[in-house]
């Protein structure tokens, strides 16, 4: 770390920026920041870019403005060892947040392994991820308390990262797969010490929260605005009765081309966004039309390939965030869900596709088949809104007596 470069040179880092059209409001950020660590250099003799980062990040309670010292302590980084100009290519800052990059090398070569093994099975990318990441901050954690492979652990050490000083568990069931499935890779290689450690995990049940799901009137009320002329714009008709009769997801929705409908063959053919798996999907009629009417009477004129763009100028694609708010005119103009707290998202559609499928006893494989899991257990956390069957499962409290007063008021 040199700080009399930054000190001596900073007026040609302010310079590039400029004629790179950074706006003025983030190279102010940066001069502020450089003249805070210029002020305290001699007080904290910082040795690197990371510690002054870490001491501005421990004082801030903001993960915005965490993020916004995490780059400007990476600009300042690549600036002075490397002589690098900021690049708004960069993908990753210098200056990293995440636990991998902490962990000794034993650690880190049990990650690597889980992603290189795993990627021959053609898992999904984000997966690999975040098993990697909370993996990453299980041995991390290891690693603190003084551990540095996988033999020296014990039960006690590991149910210490599970458990708070009552001894009550802290994560989720899914947390605690995420790092049995690294420690999994590593049978046939660590597996006598990997196989101990995932023998320490903790049993974790599975958490069901209550999921906000549409009523049947709500449904009803929803059908008809989609089906009478409104204040709804054609492009909004079209992607609401998408998600209605399809259960699609947004992201989804967002990546439709023009290529992915076959009009003679009434299908929709995509690839999903979230699992990488092809998925058909019938055309009908009514979506059919629908779209047909956007394109050919609303539809901005673009070159562009994808079906559904922005209402505004430009006219890009629209975005997978942006189908939130499409949704939440729909349901605007069906009159539901407008409390503060009523959610108001796509996934609602998906809910209750997979209800009305299951009520009227449609086989799992094809309801699975039609919102393109392709693990049947995927399934259940949509069935927990199937009222129908789950009322069959209710159990009479006939035989319990219950006190008078109970139901007075």
């Amino acid at each position: 770390m040199n700080i009399g470069k930054i000190r001596d040179k900073y007026v040609e880092l302010f310079e590039h920026m400029q004629q790179d059209k950074y706006s003025e409001a983030y190279i102010r950020e940066l001069k502020t920041e450089i003249n805070w660590l210029l002020k305290n250099y001699n007080q904290f003799r910082f040795k690197t870019y990371e510690d002054a980062y870490n001491e501005r990040a421990k004082n801030s309670f903001s993960k915005d403005m965490k993020r916004r010292y995490r780059l400007i302590y990476g600009i300042l980084m690549r600036f002075d060892l490397y002589n690098e100009f900021p690049d708004r290519q960069r993908k990753r800052p210098l200056i990293r947040k995440d636990a991998y990059s902490k962990l000794n090398s034993y650690f880190k070569n049990r990650i690597d392994l889980y992603l290189d093994k795993s990627r021959e099975c053609d898992l999904k990318e984000s997966t690999l991820r975040g098993n990697a990441s909370n993996t990453s901050c299980f041995f991390l954690d290891m690693q603190n308390k003084g551990f540095t492979n996988l033999d020296e652990l014990n039960e006690e050490t590991v149910m210490s990262f599970f458990t708070n000083d009552e001894g009550e568990l802290v994560f989720s069931s899914s947390y605690k797969k995420a790092i049995a499935s690294v420690l999994k890779s590593s049978f046939g290689v660590f597996d006598e010490s990997a196989k101990k450690v995932l023998a320490f995990l903790p049993t974790i049940r599975p958490r069901r929260k209550n999921i906000q799901y549409l009523t049947s009137e709500e449904v009803n009320h929803i059908h008809k605005a989609l089906d009478e002329d409104g204040t709804l714009s054609l492009r909004d008709k079209a992607i609401g009765l998408l998600l209605f009769f399809t259960g699609i997801r947004g992201c989804d929705i967002a990546q439709i081309q023009f290529s992915s409908i076959d009009w003679e063959r009434e299908i929709i053919t995509l690839n999903q966004k979230k699992t990488s798996n092809n998925l058909v999907l019938p055309l009908t009629v009514t979506i059919g039309n629908a779209i047909y009417e956007y394109i050919k009477y609303e539809r901005p004129i673009s070159i562009d390939s994808h079906v559904f763009l922005n209402e505004v100028v430009p006219n890009t694609p629209i975005k997978a965030k942006a189908i939130w708010l499409v949704t939440s005119r729909i349901y605007k103009e069906a009159g539901v869900r407008q409390k503060i707290g009523d959610r108001r998202g796509t996934h609602l559609f998906r809910y209750n596709l997979v209800t009305s499928l299951a009520e009227k006893n449609v086989p799992r494989p094809v309801i699975s088949d039609t919102l393109g899991h392709t693990d049947p257990c995927s399934l259940n956390h949509y069935l927990f809104t199937d009222m129908v069957h789950l009322r069959e499962c209710a159990l009479s409290i006939e035989d319990f007596p219950i006190r008078k007063e109970v139901f007075k008021v």
